[in-house]
C-alpha cells in the first residue's frame, strides 16, 4: 500500500461523509475571518500521517505506537497550563494510571537495534499527535463556525495538501495510482471521520474538562485496539499487557469519576 495515496483518498472520503451528513454552508467555509488555526491543522494532519508511516518502517509498530500514545502527555500539560483546567485527586490518579497502562499494554520484548537517527521519527510522531490534540481542542472552542463545518474545512485543506504530493509523485516520480490505495483510503477515511467528529463533539460537551477527553479517548483506543488484536488477529499478549488493559480501564473510570467530583 502506498501511504501517501491512501492518506489522500482518506481525506476525500471523509469530505464526502461530512458533506453527506452535515450539508455545510459554502458561506461558512469561505469566511474571510477564518482563523489560521484551520490551515495549521489541515497541513499537520497528513504530514503526521506520513511521519507515522515512516516511523513504522524505520523503528517498528510497537515503538511507534508507544510514541503516539505518550503524546497524551502534551495535551494534558496544555490542559493545565493553557486551558487552566483544575486537576483534582481523581483526575491526577486517572492520568497517572493511564500512563502506567500505556507502558504495560505496549510492552513487547524486542531484539531490534535502532540507530539514534531512527528515533527522530517517533519523536516527531510524539510532538505531532500531541499538537494535533491541542489544535482540535481549540477548534472545538470556536463558535463563529459550526464544528461540523470546521470538520469539512480541515478535511478539504488536508486533501489539497495530500493531492499536491500525490500529483508530484505521479508526474515527477512516475508513480502509478492504484485501486488498492483508494480502497484502503476509503476505509481509513471512514474511521478518521468518526474519530475526529466524536473527538470534537466531546470537547464541545466537556469544554471545561479537556483532560477527560484527552485521556479517556486515548485509553479507549488502547482497549479497543488491543481487543481487536486479540480477537481478530490472534495477537499474543503477555501478563504485563493484560495488566495494562486493566489499568487502562481503571484510568477511564477514575477520570470519569473526576468529571463528577470537584475535590
Amino acid at each position: 500500500m502506498n501511504v501517501i495515496q491512501a492518506v489522500t483518498w482518506n481525506y476525500l472520503f471523509a469530505i464526502g461523509l461530512s458533506w453527506f451528513f452535515f450539508r455545510p454552508s459554502l458561506t461558512e467555509l469561505t469566511r474571510s475571518d477564518t482563523p489560521p488555526l484551520y490551515l495549521f491543522l489541515g497541513i499537520l494532519l497528513p504530514v503526521v500521517f506520513w511521519l507515522l508511516a515512516a516511523s513504522v518502517r524505520n523503528i517498528g509498530m510497537v515503538k511507534t505506537d508507544i510514541a503516539q500514545r505518550l503524546s497524551l502527555f502534551i495535551p494534558i500539560l496544555a490542559a493545565y497550563f493553557i486551558f487552566k483546567e483544575h486537576f483534582n485527586v481523581w483526575k491526577v490518579a486517572g492520568v497517572a494510571t493511564g500512563f502506567v497502562a500505556i507502558f504495560f499494554t505496549l510492552y513487547k520484548k524486542s531484539n531490534q537495534q535502532d540507530s539514534s537517527k531512527n528515533w527522530l521519527y517517533p519523536l516527531l510522531v510524539f510532538i505531532g499527535f500531541g499538537t494535533i490534540d491541542i489544535l482540535f481542542k481549540q477548534v472545538a472552542q470556536l463558535r463563529q463556525i459550526p464544528y461540523t463545518s470546521s470538520l469539512v474545512l480541515i478535511f478539504i485543506i488536508s486533501f489539497v495538501i495530500s493531492l499536491i504530493c500525490v500529483l508530484y509523485m505521479a508526474v515527477v516520480k512516475k508513480q502509478k495510482l492504484e485501486l488498492i490505495n483508494f480502497i484502503c483510503g476509503c476505509i481509513l477515511g471512514f474511521f478518521n471521520f468518526g474519530n475526529i467528529l466524536f473527538y470534537m463533539k466531546a470537547h464541545r460537551a466537556m469544554s471545561e474538562s479537556p483532560t477527560v477527553v484527552f485521556a479517556a479517548m486515548n485509553m479507549g483506543v488502547i482497549i479497543f485496539g488491543s481487543l481487536v488484536g486479540i480477537v481478530i488477529f490472534r495477537e499474543k499478549f503477555n501478563k504485563l499487557n493484560y495488566i495494562g488493559l486493566s489499568l487502562a480501564l481503571a484510568a477511564i473510570i477514575l477520570i470519569t469519576i473526576s468529571f463528577y467530583h470537584a475535590f
